[in-house]
C-alpha cells in the first residue's frame, strides 16, 4: 500500500484524506497539533512542526512515504516541496520555484522581472526602511506579510501615517519577520480566487470565480463568499489564462493544483497577485466540482503520488454557483442558522463547525469562519440578488 504524507490536519483536509482512501492509499497526517480533526480521519499521525523541514524530512524517511503534499495549508508547500526534492518523490515543481510562488516578495520581483503586469511593490525587514520610500508608492497601498495566507495581517493603508501601525499588525503573522508594501490594486468587478491545474506544465483546467467580503467584518480583507462565473471580462480571462501558462513554464512547474489569485484593475490592466501549488482553502476544489464535474482533489491526490491523472478538462459551469462563508461579526455563543425560504431551495450542501452553545469568534481571519454553505441558481440574476445582500437572505444568529 503506497504512503501519503500530508501536511496540515484541518478540516478542508478531510476531502483529500477520503479520495487518497478511495485511491487505496495509507494516509499520514502531520503537524504538531494532535486535536486537530483531520488526524482522527487518516491512517497515522506524526507530530512534527510542517514549517520544520528538516524534521519533516526525517519523519518522511522514518515512514518511508510515496508522497507528500500540502493542501489548503500555505505553511507546508514549500517543505512539501523540499522533502520531494530531497527523497526523489513526484513535486509540483522545482525548489526553488515553489520557494518564489510562496514568498509574496520573491514573488512580485519575479512577475516585475520577467514583463507581467504587477503593482508597485518592495519587501522590507527592518520597520524603518518603508519611512524612506513613501513617494515610490501609489496611495493607498497594502501592506501584508510575505509569507502568511488567509488575510492574516493585511491591512489598507489610506496614508502615510498609518504605516508603522499596519507594519507592526503585519509582522505579528510572519514566521520570517518579513513584510510586503504595494499599491492597491482597485478592482473592476470582483477579484478571483480560484483553483486550477497543470499537467507536465501545461495549464489543463483554469477557473476564475467572483471573491466577495463583508465589508462589516473584523477583517473586511477575509473572504466572505465566492460565486461563479466570474465577473471579469472574457478577454481579461484569456489574458490571464496566458499569463499563468507562461508563468508556470518560466517556473518549470510539473503536475499540480494551484489556488491563484487575479484581479482586474480599473486601470484596464489583468494581474496575478498569487498563485500557489496547492489547494485553496474555503472548499475552492469542491465547489468547482459541484459546478463542474471535474474532480480537482482526486486528481491533487494523483500527482502528488506520481499517478495519472484523470477527467481532467476545461468544463463550462452547470449553472450558476456560489459559496457563502458562514461568520460572526462579532464575538459571541453560537445559537442557529436562518436562510430565508426561498434560498433555502438552492443550498447543495450545508457544513456547520459549530454547535449550539459553542464560542465563536469575530470573523478577522479565515480560521474564524463557523462553517460553508454550496448553493446553485438557475440564473445569473437570482445569484446576484442573493449576493448582493446576503446577510438579507442567511444569518449567524448568536445567543442574546
Amino acid at each position: 500500500m503506497k504512503k501519503l504524507m500530508i501536511l496540515g490536519g484541518s478540516r478542508y483536509v478531510l476531502p483529500v484524506i477520503e479520495a487518497a482512501h478511495v485511491l487505496g492509499l495509507y494516509v499520514i497526517t502531520c503537524d504538531y497539533l494532535p486535536d486537530n480533526i483531520a488526524h482522527k480521519y487518516s491512517d497515522e499521525y506524526v507530530n512534527v512542526s510542517i514549517i520544520d523541514k528538516d524534521a519533516v524530512l526525517y519523519a518522511a524517511q522514518e515512514k518511508e512515504i510515496d508522497g507528500i503534499m500540502s493542501f489548503a495549508c500555505d505553511p507546508g508547500v514549500v517543505v512539501a516541496a523540499y522533502v520531494a526534492e530531497r527523497l526523489n518523490l513526484p513535486s509540483c515543481g522545482p525548489y526553488e520555484s515553489v520557494c518564489i510562488l510562496q514568498n509574496k516578495g520573491k514573488f512580485r520581483k519575479f512577475l516585475a522581472d520577467n514583463g507581467f503586469n504587477v503593482p508597485t511593490a518592495k519587501r522590507y525587514k527592518d520597520i524603518n526602511e518603508p519611512i524612506k520610500d513613501i513617494s515610490v508608492f501609489h496611495w493607498p497601498v497594502i501592506v501584508k506579510p510575505t509569507d502568511a495566507a488567509g488575510s492574516k495581517g493585511v491591512s489598507k493603508v489610506e496614508n502615510p501615517e498609518q504605516l508603522r501601525e499596519a507594519i507592526g499588525y503585519a509582522l505579528s503573522f510572519s514566521r520570517g519577520n518579513e513584510f510586503i508594501i504595494e499599491d492597491f490594486i482597485v478592482a473592476n468587478g470582483f477579484s478571483s480566487d480560484a483553483d486550477s491545474f497543470s499537467v507536465d506544465g501545461r495549464l489543463k483546467f483554469v477557473s476564475f470565480n467572483s471573491q466577495r467580503f463583508d465589508r462589516n467584518a473584523g477583517n473586511p480583507y477575509t473572504p466572505a463568499a465566492y460565486s461563479w462565473p466570474s465577473s471579469m471580462t472574457e478577454e481579461h480571462q484569456e489574458e490571464l489564462a496566458s499569463e499563468i501558462q507562461r508563468l508556470l513554464t518560466l517556473l518549470g512547474m510539473r503536475t499540480s493544483i494551484y489556488n491563484i489569485e487575479t484581479r482586474e484593475g480599473t486601470d484596464g490592466k489583468a494581474y496575478i497577485m498569487e498563485c500557489s501549488p496547492r489547494g485553496g482553502g474555503n472548499r475552492l476544489a469542491e465547489c468547482l466540482e459541484y459546478a463542474t464535474g471535474v474532480k480537482l482533489i482526486e486528481n491533487a491526490v494523483r500527482a502528488a503520488l506520481g499517478m495519472p491523472v484523470v477527467g481532467l478538462e476545461q468544463k463550462p459551469y452547470d449553472g450558476y454557483w456560489a459559496e457563502i462563508v458562514l461568520h460572526s461579526g462579532k464575538d459571541g455563543v453560537y445559537k442557529s442558522l436562518w436562510i430565508e425560504g426561498s434560498v433555502q431551495e438552492c443550498v447543495i450542501e450545508r457544513d456547520i463547525w459549530v454547535r449550539p452553545g459553542e464560542k465563536v469568534k469575530s470573523f478577522t481571519a479565515a480560521n474564524f469562519s463557523i462553517g460553508t454553505l454550496v448553493l446553485r441558481f438557475e440564473s445569473e440574476a437570482e445569484l446576484q440578488a442573493v449576493m448582493a445582500e446576503t446577510d438579507k437572505y442567511i444569518k449567524v444568529i448568536l445567543e442574546d
